[in-house]
């Protein structure tokens, strides 16, 4: 496959449905959509959440590259867990996880520079705000909302516990807007796996808001800076994290050191991993390129081999 040929990645299904995905500024690859071309396609992107609703191709094609692709935890999802088990179908793994062939997590390049925005003034009457809404549970994160929602007052925005109505306009704009007025913002993921850090995370961080997080047991390795979040799994009970947030609440300058990283240089173990992560489509075709490359560099190898044993072979006759 030359440069000049763009890879052609059909996207067999788009994430929950939602099509287009978002397209590489440059020509590396062609993203396609329409199932009925899937024997034309260089790569067929699977999103694995909607398998048994979505079916496969007649066939697998020879050196046609079949991608597993999920933002989705593992814990509300097992077939993620089951990698080994499933080399035969899928070539490559584009998740959330960090040792997928292509990672993508739940933050890019861009958030780099955005991250840096000093945080507005906060007015909200209210401590915290909270955004639930998803039904999925495997974290026991409603449980802890009710907690919490008994010894300190919570705005609650989301399907879950809702007692604040939320203004009309872009979903993520508004929800952006609304929790940059409070203090903090209640994190809690659906469940609890490794790598699994999503927007309920850096939504607070761009916003201004310090993230109660509620989630992965390696978040501190997501972090952009030195003491930008409060970890609720550090607090024996739902009571002692309530008591430490209303402390804050009260103490401006305890509260304050929980916002001087927006006002210093960003960990450089973030940027780092940040500045390799634009277009996912663009490093999964990045990938395929180097693993046809490989394959094709074994064929001559193997050829060539083959053709010496003929050699070899002609010359002892």
């Amino acid at each position: 496959m030359s440069e000049r040929n763009p890879l052609r990645i059909l996207v067999y299904q788009g994430m929950w449905n939602d099509l287009p995905v978002t397209e590489p500024d440059d020509c590396c690859c062609e993203i396609w959509y329409d199932r009925s071309l899937w024997q034309q396609a260089d790569a067929i992107v699977f999103h694995l959440p909607q398998l048994r609703t979505s079916g496969f191709p007649p066939r697998k094609l020879p050196h046609q590259f079949w991608v597993a692709w999920s933002m989705e935890s593992e814990a509300n999802y097992p077939m993620l867990a089951r990698r080994s088990e499933l080399t035969s179908m899928f070539d490559v793994w584009m998740t959330y996880q960090r040792h997928s062939d292509v990672w993508c997590p739940y933050f890019d390049r861009s958030m780099i520079a955005r991250l840096q925005a000093p945080p507005i003034k906060k007015t909200a009457t209210c401590p915290a705000a909270a955004f639930l809404s998803s039904p999925f549970d495997l974290s026991g994160r409603r449980a802890l909302l009710d907690d919490l929602m008994r010894e300190m007052p919570v705005d609650s925005y989301g399907k879950i516990n809702r007692n604040q109505p939320l203004r009309s306009g872009s979903p993520r704009s508004v929800k952006l807007e609304t929790i940059a007025r409070y203090k903090f913002t209640f994190a809690f993921e659906n469940s609890i796996s490794r790598d699994y850090v999503t927007e309920k995370f850096f939504d607070p961080l761009l916003a201004g808001s310090v993230p109660v997080y509620f989630g992965a047991p390696n978040i501190e390795d997501f972090a952009p800076g030195d003491k930008c979040f409060i970890d609720a799994s550090h607090f024996d009970t739902p009571q002692a994290l309530a008591r430490y947030l209303l402390h804050l609440d009260a103490d401006e300058d305890a509260y304050a050191e929980y916002l001087r990283w927006k006002a210093q240089p960003l960990r450089n173990s973030f940027v780092s991993m940040a500045e390799q992560l634009d277009n996912a489509f663009a490093r999964l075709a990045k990938h395929l390129h180097s693993r046809m490359t490989e394959t094709t560099a074994g064929a001559r190898e193997s050829n060539s081999c083959g053709d010496k044993q003929i050699r070899s072979s002609r010359h002892r006759q």
